[in-house]
């Protein structure tokens, strides 16, 4: 897809994690988190299997206890047995050095860790345990992501930002000091791992905050500083529309700086929600932005006097579900299908124009309306759908185009 200008990506240094690359020419990679209880395998295995199949191209998995790290090679291989290849990242806190340096298997089973610099150890115990980590990552080539949390962040570095600035010309303020702080604590961990020997190619960073402002501010710094692949994610970012517009906001407009190489939407769940929620979210911020296609765009007005009846809400809604639930397989059969554009129009003011912009688009009758449904093709009108199953012949109608337009290449190789 072409870029939208005048988005200009921010250069930074490639890191491979199994089959995903991460910063350089490669696009925006989605990645998700699990909330099981990592020592419950069957449970982890499902959710993994689960976020993959909604589109994760890397899950995090929480390793907190010894039980959580005995049981990752065995998450391991009953994903492989299931033909699920995502990389699993390790997400380390307070432990981490203790639990890989018990659990080799552990550790060759992660594709990359996850280290946060502001609970790894205080003091030269601190020193000493992420050089134990990063060891480690380099005894077994494996990539690192330093992730620095401002929930999290090293008091000493913030202690000794302060000092400095009390006894600056022009002191600046507190929230200025925990800006640079989280910048100083990303930056001087990475340098510190390359004097261990983990190259910058293994190096990925992060600064996650809470606030959207703070958020862009940090990013923005840390990109101004450092050719390091970046991962983005607004944290603690809530529920439901809160936590999906608070993401949006943030990320969107890092990404149109062409900042970030990978992200993550941290939402909290609904009760009984499901966790694959996040990954959609993300897919769609990189879509609306014209940066990746993971699935068939659905154009839908919001309706109003003109459209009393729900009807084409429903179709909407149930086309937009269809298209999802055939994406894994689509995926595969037809090239490009990620691209296509359907239109599901409520009346005659924007129906017919807009469903002649998408590639298949139909305009239903509002209020008052003739209760017929024009059919677009291409710009073009091909057909008029009438009576009770509209719906359901509208459906194939879009299948039908998938295959014809996106079929061609097995059929070309078939023959």
């Amino acid at each position: 897809m072409n870029l939208p200008s005048p988005y200009q990506r921010h250069r930074t240094v490639a890191v491979r994690i199994g089959p995903v690359t991460v910063g350089g020419d490669s696009p925006v990679v989605v990645q998700s988190m699990t909330n099981t209880d990592t020592a419950d395998i069957q449970a982890t295995v499902t959710q993994v299997a689960q976020l993959a199949q909604a589109g994760s191209e890397l899950v995090r998995i929480t390793v907190n206890t010894e039980e959580a790290a005995a049981a990752v090679p065995h998450i391991r291989e009953q994903l492989d047995r299931q033909g699920c290849a995502v990389p699993l990242v390790g997400d380390f806190h307070f432990n981490g050095h203790k639990l890989l340096a018990k659990h080799p298997a552990c550790a060759v089973a992660l594709a990359k860790y996850r280290i946060n610099p502001g609970n790894v150890g205080r003091g030269r115990k601190r020193d000493e345990q992420f050089a134990s980590m990063i060891e480690t990552a380099c005894r077994h080539d494996k990539p690192v992501r330093i992730g620095v949390n401002w929930g999290s962040l090293d008091q000493e570095l913030v202690v000794r930002l302060m000092d400095e600035n009390a006894r600056a010309p022009q002191p600046r303020d507190a929230r200025a000091i925990t800006h640079e702080a989280m910048v100083r604590s990303a930056l001087e961990s990475a340098a510190r791992a390359e004097e261990l020997g983990l190259g910058k190619d293994r190096i990925i960073l992060s600064v996650k905050m809470s606030g959207v402002q703070d958020l862009i501010a940090v990013y923005r710094e840390l990109a101004g500083r450092s050719d390091h692949a970046l991962h983005l994610g607004l944290t603690e970012a809530g529920m439901g529309s809160k936590g999906i517009v608070a993401s949006t906001a943030a990320l969107a407009v890092l990404l149109q700086e062409g900042i970030g190489d990978t992200i993550r939407i941290s939402l909290t769940p609904e009760p009984g929600g499901s966790r694959s929620r996040e990954v959609q979210v993300a897919q769609e911020i990189l879509q609306s932005m014209g940066l990746r296609s993971f699935t068939p765009a659905v154009v839908a007005c919001p309706g109003c006097g003109r459209t009393s009846s729900d009807y084409f809400q429903h179709l909407a809604q149930d086309i937009q579900g269809y298209l999802r639930e055939q994406m894994p397989a689509w995926h595969e059969r037809y090239p490009g299908v990620e691209n296509m554009t359907v239109a599901v129009m409520g009346c005659v003011v924007n129906g017919p124009g807009e469903s002649k912009h998408a590639n298949i688009g139909i305009s239903l009758p509002g209020t008052g309306e003739r209760p017929v449904a024009p059919v677009y093709v291409d710009g073009e009108k091909t057909v008029t759908l009438k009576g009770e199953r509209i719906a359901e012949e509208f459906q194939a109608l879009v299948t039908e185009y998938v295959h014809r337009t996106y079929g061609k290449v097995d059929e070309e190789a078939a023959g």
